[in-house]
């Protein structure tokens, strides 16, 4: 099977079918950017893109992404170029420790690519219109990203940046 991550195309051999991608991205391949935080999808520690979409890695097996573009946090940027996000958790410490902070990246960059498309959430009041980007808006859209540090305002501010950019 062959799968394209970050831009790279990987061949993988000999794959147990029951291996989520979370597993084969960290244990396979050495893409340990994505974490396994409660392997359960409740955290999203494990947030990638998959062809631009945000999903939560350890929910979903491997076998089910071939032709499909992966994107992890190692793909979003490099330490010479940043990816506007990550520059923007640096500039407003909304990294702490850092674990769920890759996906915490992942899950905004997929974020304000459904708010540009007018993806309406749960406390869009106006559905038929350009869902404003406000700070509750942000929360909601990001509740599915746990931060056990409690970076949570520093998040919403650089997710709030970039937005704005």
């Amino acid at each position: 099977m062959q799968l394209s991550i970050n831009g790279e195309t990987y061949a993988i051999e000999e794959l147990d079918v029951r291996t989520s991608l979370l597993d084969l991205l960290r244990e396979r391949l050495g893409l340990t950017g994505s974490k396994k935080g409660c392997d359960h999808g409740q955290c999203g520690a494990c947030t990638v893109l998959v062809n631009g979409r945000r999903i939560n890695s350890c929910l979903t097996l491997a076998v089910m992404h071939e032709g499909d573009e992966i994107t992890t946090i190692e793909g979003l940027g490099t330490p010479e170029a940043l990816h506007p996000l990550q520059a923007a958790f640096v500039k407003h410490d909304g990294y702490q420790c850092g674990y769920c902070t890759p996906g915490q990246i992942c899950s905004a960059v997929g974020m304000l690519d459904e708010v540009r498309r007018g993806w309406a959430s749960n406390v869009t009041e106006d559905v038929a219109g350009a869902p404003p980007l406000d700070d509750e808006e942000i929360r909601e859209r990001m509740s599915g990203n746990i931060c056990r540090c409690s970076a949570y305002p520093n998040i919403v501010d650089a997710i709030r940046e970039v937005a704005q950019a």
